[in-house]
């Protein structure tokens, strides 16, 4: 866990934060309290976190591996109007009266865009320099977030808390962005439900809670399987991906319904058409966007 806190505290200090430590230690009592009811195919080996060898691996860096003309990560200036409204999005969040900081992005059923969603917001968020950003991938039925974006599948978050590796060997910085990183579904599991239905899972919110800014988790459908309401617990915040050309309304606001209304933070549209009224952006997009300061 020191090696957690010295790469990603961005303040020079004497020693680890007292109440960081403070929960690290309750993650490690809860962690072995609950391995011995767990029952999952992946056998136990350390525990979940660990003292650094002297000889350990930092946490990994790594350079994310996306295709061209890809809708994911549009920082670059490319597809300009698709990244403003992530930063919208961002702006939108930031600025929330709740301040939610641990949000699950989900959808009322699948290939509504969520994973896709899930990646955008999290560089988004890092984008800004206040502090770290950490995309989790919790689906593990339909884990995509290491293939998006050519990362390894494991080690992750369901050897973490099936208890076969320490949290800092599953950590991986996205070179091109140095504030986002993001903690993959990891191994397969027969049983990812009970994965979470455990108070290892709680303990290890609050730990990301306490060392990152920003927790953007993608998870499962609404109401598909149990694994959603169990990652919902323990965030604060809740976005919904929708989308107009695939998602049945009548699914959709049944997950609007079934969302708590002190945790729902917005509705986020994906692949929404251009509306064949609406003018071309030529006078935004050459205002926001025009490299040299150019004048229209």
């Amino acid at each position: 866990m020191a090696r957690i806190f010295d790469a990603l505290n961005r303040k020079s200090g004497d020693g680890a934060d007292p109440v960081l430590a403070a929960l690290v230690r309750e993650f490690q009592a809860e962690s072995a309290a609950a391995a011995q009811p767990m029952e999952v195919p992946l056998a136990p080996g350390s525990p979940v976190f660990r003292s650094p060898q002297p000889d350990g691996a930092a946490i990994r860096t790594l350079p994310l591996s996306i295709p061209l003309q890809s809708p994911l990560l549009p920082f670059d200036g490319e597809n300009g109007h698709a990244a403003e409204q992530y930063r919208i999005a961002r702006t939108r969040i930031i600025q929330h009266p709740r301040q939610p900081r641990m949000i699950v992005v989900s959808s009322a059923g699948p290939a509504d865009g969520k994973t896709l969603c899930s990646i955008n917001l999290s560089g988004a968020l890092a984008l800004k320099t206040e502090g770290n950003v950490l995309l989790v991938d919790a689906d593990f039925r339909r884990c995509a977030v290491h293939e998006r974006l050519g990362l390894p599948a494991f080690p992750g978050l369901s050897d973490v808390l099936a208890g076969a590796c320490p949290l800092e060997e599953t950590l991986v910085r996205a070179e091109q962005f140095p504030n986002l990183y993001i903690l993959p579904a990891g191994g397969p599991s027969k049983n990812p439900t009970e994965l979470l239905d455990t108070s290892r899972w709680r303990a290890l919110a609050k730990v990301l809670r306490a060392v990152f800014h920003f927790v953007i988790v993608d998870s499962t459908p609404i109401a598909a399987v149990a694994d959603y309401d169990l990652i919902e617990a323990v965030c604060d915040g809740v976005l919904l991906v929708a989308r107009p050309d695939h998602t049945v309304r009548k699914a959709c606001l049944q997950a609007i319904a079934a969302i708590p209304k002190d945790k729902l933070v917005g509705v986020l549209l994906n692949c929404v058409p251009n509306w064949f009224l609406t003018r071309p952006h030529y006078h935004y997009g050459a205002y926001y966007y025009q490299p040299n300061g150019g004048q229209r």
